[in-house]
Parts: C-alpha cells; structure tokens; sequence
C-alpha cells in the first residue's frame, strides 16, 4: 500500500483530490479510487468530504503521523550503494501475446543489466491494464492499442504493427477468404477484448454472416481449435506466430487486411535512466523495427 500512502499524504498536504493529483501525476479519478481502496484496507474513513475539499477527520491525522514515518524509514531502505537497487521493483502489465512471444528474453536482459532490482508481471486483459495504470497501480503495460484516445497524462509508444490472418484447418481448400469464413463454422476472438472488437468491426464492414461455435479470447487456444479441424478463425500475426502449426493455413486477406497495435502505455515523465526506462527500452528493442512495421 506504499503508493496508496504517498498519495494519501499528497491529499493531506493539498487538500483537495485533484490539487494532489496534479501535484504527484494522476488523475482526479485515480486518486479518489486509491483513497477508497486505502479507507477500504483501514476498515475506516480518512476524510471529512466537503465538497471538493477533502479534510483529515481525527483518525485520518493519526494515519498520516504514521504514514509519513513508515514512507521516511522505507526510503531509507534504498539509501547506500550496496543495496540501492534491492529496493527497487518494476511492475509491468502485459497481455498474454506478449507473455509468450518477447517478455522472457527481455526480462532476462533486464535482471542480467539490474541483477538486484525485482520484476513483477501483472497480467490481464487491455482494458483492465489500461485502467490499472490510469489509476496508478502499476507504472506501465504492454496492451493492445484501445479504438478511443488515451488520458492526457498517458503516453503511447508503439511496439507492433500486427497483420490478421484467416486461419483455416489444413485440410481446407481454396483461398477465397470470404468463401472460406462462409463456409466454415468460426471460432471467435473475444468481443470483450480490443483484438476481437476489431474482428468484429471487420466482419460487420464485409457484411459477412458467421456460424459461430466458439468465443475464447486465448490466441494460442484459438489457433489449436484451428488445427484440430473446429474451424476458421481471424488471429492477428503475433511475434510468436512467425511461423503456424502444421495443422492450419494462413490466408492473406490482400487490401482488406487489418492491424492490431502492440505498443507500451505509460505516464508522462518516465525517466529513461531508471530501471522501469530501461525495462521499457529492452521492451522496445526486442520487438524492433520489424515488429513496428510488419507487413
């Protein structure tokens, strides 16, 4: 609860919720949601709301004594050169694409340039990351890129430009994909997450009728469904599909092919020399011009 309680002591010293948040670099939204989940933790309230000021109550002003003791010696757990990275932990959220395809090597690179800083992967669906660092839980994720603009005080940096592929059981025959998604039962990409909405996007534009069998949102799941002769499906091209198991075809869609973006969000003002900066560089390299603008 450490950046619950720096932000509540931010709120203590400015007063009102948003004053705090401008003055530590979040939104009005995300400081009330880690008040409310402190208040939560505590079993009791903080404040005194009035308005839009937020007044200590009396047992708000024995947390803060407390809070700013226990924020001063956990600072102090940094100080000296021997043990100032142990006290360090990157968190990163990451869908599960990217899990399986860059993380690891990068992750290694990592711990071998900072062997005393700790990692943590928060895993999850775009939207849910996307709101974990809105609201200040976690520093940054590797999503994919929503269809609506970001908060003003988020950043964007794209990490991939993935190709969706039609993807039919070996057997299949032909390379007519209307014909093909016509023709065979469909195993859907998740509606719920930003990839699936944009499958969806794309068969409402072709005017295209689907016999649905299946909705899951796991790719590597989908592509097995696929292989096992289920039916077809539209998967984007990750950086772990280079190559498709020798139970499926890949079917180029030609100029109706569409993209999904992988890219890192994250608040204004990361510090490139940090150890979250140089996480978010490796990210970055791993993926590589290829990765940015493939075909």
């Amino acid at each position: 609860m450490l950046r619950e309680l720096k932000t509540f002591v931010a709120v203590a010293r400015e007063g009102t919720f948003t004053a705090a948040g401008e003055k530590i670099g979040l939104t009005q939204a995300a400081v009330s949601a880690q008040m409310q989940r402190l208040e939560s933790e505590l079993g009791f309230a903080l404040f005194d709301r009035t308005g839009r000021s937020a007044r200590l109550n009396a047992r708000g002003r024995e947390v803060l004594e407390r809070a700013q003791e226990l924020l001063q010696l956990f600072g102090g757990l940094g100080s000296g050169a021997a043990g100032s990275q142990a006290a360090v932990t990157v968190e990163l959220g990451a869908i599960a694409s990217v899990q399986r395809s860059v993380l690891p090597q990068v992750l290694a690179a990592f711990h071998r340039q900072l062997p005393r800083c700790r990692s943590r992967v928060v895993p999850g669906l775009s939207m849910e990351l996307l709101d974990r660092v809105d609201a200040g839980e976690i520093g940054m994720a590797a999503v994919i890129r929503p269809p609506f603009a970001l908060q003003g005080d988020l950043r964007w940096n794209t990490l991939a430009h993935e190709p969706f592929r039609l993807l039919v059981p070996r057997s299949a025959k032909g390379d007519d994909w209307a014909e093909l998604l016509a023709s065979h039962p469909f195993v859907r990409y998740d509606r719920a997450s930003f990839g699936g909405r944009q499958v969806d996007r794309f068969l409402r534009a072709a005017h295209l009728r689907v016999r649905e069998v299946c909705e899951l949102d796991e790719l590597d799941a989908i592509v097995r469904l696929v292989a096992n002769g289920v039916g077809a499906a539209l998967v984007p091209q990750t950086a772990s599909h280079g190559r498709w198991p020798a139970g499926v075809r890949a079917i180029d869609l030609g100029r109706h092919t569409f993209h999904r973006d992988i890219g890192l969000v994250h608040r204004a003002g990361l510090d490139p020399d940090s150890p979250a900066g140089l996480l978010a560089r490796l990210l970055s390299e791993a993926y590589g011009p290829r990765g940015r603008d493939a075909p």
